[in-house]
């Protein structure tokens, strides 16, 4: 049985959606490690201001060498891990005849292996406490996309893959493995994106109509289903894909 108190990892929590299921996470009684790429420096403060049982770790989850330190470090600092959110990724569109193979294999180390390498040494852990949560994001780009978008799209469908396979090879340790596919989701990349449209109030419009619920989401929105999945509450439920994109994915182009 998941120990609903002992210690989270959530990579890429320093900011936005992360740092979203950050909270979330703290305030439902979990010690959280936030990892990412940021200098202590920048990502102590953070920490920081969950409380004083919540630690930075810095680390690239790509490495895995770091990975191994950084999950030594946080069963050290705050206990065993029992719940993993694999958050880390990067944006990217391209064109297939231009990408370079070594920015490929740079963005799949982040957006895709990275999630095994996580899982990889937070298993062992969660096998010690008897059972643990994971919980990887990945985007409703795994399941339709736009284009330019295909390393992105070819990454977040390789996330649905690894979370049911995992899902069936962890069930009898009492690991449960799920995914959350989140949509337009109102974080700094997307208002940047937005708010540097020729007419800013036209695209934010359209956008916002495209949607069913009329409207795009917040980081608050994807952390609660996360806070969810990771939680007692959802003890029956391995091997899903949740989409919080407001309708989006289940609606025809028109």
């Amino acid at each position: 049985m998941t120990d609903p108190t002992g210690s989270a990892v959530v990579t890429g929590g320093a900011q936005g959606i992360g740092l979203a299921i950050a909270r979330d996470l703290a305030a439902a009684g979990h010690r959280v490690a936030i990892l990412g790429t940021r200098s202590p420096a920048a990502g102590d403060p953070i920490a920081q201001e969950l409380g004083p049982d919540h630690i930075y770790v810095q680390a690239d989850v790509a490495d895995e060498a770091q990975v191994e330190s950084a999950l030594a470090e946080v069963a050290a600092k705050l206990g065993r891990v029992s719940v993993l959110v694999n958050n880390a990724g990067v944006g990217s569109s391209a064109d297939v005849a231009e990408l370079e193979q070594k920015d490929w294999d740079a963005f799949f180390g982040v957006d895709l292996k990275g999630s095994w390498l996580m899982s990889k040494f937070a298993v062992p852990q969660m096998r010690e406490l008897g059972g643990g949560a994971i919980v990887n994001i990945s985007s409703i780009h795994a399941t339709l996309t736009r284009a330019g978008m295909f390393p992105y799209a070819a990454a977040k469908a390789g996330i649905l893959g690894l979370t049911r396979s995992m899902a069936l090879d962890l069930a009898a340790d009492h690991i449960r493995v799920n995914a959350v596919s989140p949509g337009y989701i109102r974080t700094p990349p997307i208002e940047n994106l937005y708010n540097s449209r020729p007419d800013p109030k036209a695209a934010w419009a359209r956008l916002e109509e495209v949607h069913p619920l009329g409207r795009i989401g917040t980081p608050e929105e994807v952390s609660a289903v996360v806070a969810f999945l990771a939680s007692p509450a959802a003890s029956f439920v391995t091997g899903a894909t949740w989409n919080v994109d407001g309708g989006l994915s289940v609606r025809f182009a028109s």
